[in-house]
């Protein structure tokens, strides 16, 4: 049975919560609705700001062509693979580092260098390697995204408490069991926090990939959109990709509070 004091504690954090979420709710709908109200009296130009009934309309058109849900597939479908390649891959690496300080040296500077590297200044060589297909927008989502996810992960792993390792190590714990026992396990707030980073550099990527090859997606309809000038098809497909967003940032979130 709970205390009282703590039954009081619980029931303060509930109401936080509901205090925050409809404050939330309050902001977004007082921004969409001075959107609307602008855009109705002609205080800016609706022609190149779109309204939110404009991209109302803009969604029910494409639905019922049957395109938007083909699209946010596609762009759905290319950020998880990007993302978890780009996870999973950036772990290994990360923890190969740790393991294994010299070869971490070694490549430190690359590693750098091709953490600053504009990715986009790489498109035209990806389509010339991979192909202008799906596959050259994975890549390139994947080079934007993994890199963070080697630093963030290789800096948490290293500032591990150095006690606790020593500890292990008096106890003659293989370098595999301080990892597997300790260094992972005290990280893994890192890693939330870095996956959340990484699914949004992940939906970066992949838009700037479709931006440049693709003939389906949000970044697409967002290139075609700017190309015939119809901007509400642009300010449309923006606006699905914030909900996407969104939406792939509560996944982590429910992630992480599972694990906690």
């Amino acid at each position: 049975m709970y205390s009282e004091e703590h039954k009081i504690y619980l029931s303060k954090l509930k109401r936080d919560k509901v205090i925050v979420i409809l404050l939330r709710i309050l902001i977004l709908f007082i921004l969409l609705l001075t959107w609307e109200v602008l855009a109705r009296y002609n205080l800016i130009n609706s022609f190149l700001s779109s309204s939110p009934s404009l991209v109302i309309k803009t969604i029910v058109n494409l639905i019922r062509e049957n395109s938007l849900i083909i699209h946010i597939f596609y762009t759905f479908y290319e950020t998880i693979i990007s993302f978890s390649i780009a996870s999973i891959l950036g772990i290994l690496i990360a923890s190969l580092f740790w393991a294994n300080k010299r070869i971490a040296s070694v490549f430190d500077p690359y590693l750098t260098v091709l953490n600053s590297l504009p990715k986009v200044s790489l498109g035209p060589l990806l389509i010339i390697w991979v192909g202008a297909n799906v596959r050259s927008i994975i890549v390139m989502a994947i080079l934007i995204s993994v890199f963070t996810t080697i630093i963030n992960m290789y800096n948490a792993f290293n500032h591990t408490d150095k006690s606790k390792i020593l500890l292990l190590k008096s106890l003659n714990a293989s370098k595999m069991q301080i990892f597997m026992k300790l260094v992972f396990p005290d990280n893994i707030k890192t890693l939330i926090n870095t996956l959340k980073i990484n699914i949004s550099l992940s939906l970066i990527g992949v838009i700037m990939g479709e931006l440049l090859v693709s003939k389906k997606g949000l970044g697409y309809l967002i290139t075609y959109g700017s190309q015939v000038f119809n901007l509400n098809l642009v300010i449309t497909s923006i606006f699905v990709l914030a909900i996407i967003s969104y939406i792939l940032y509560f996944i982590i979130e429910k992630i992480q509070r599972k694990l906690r």
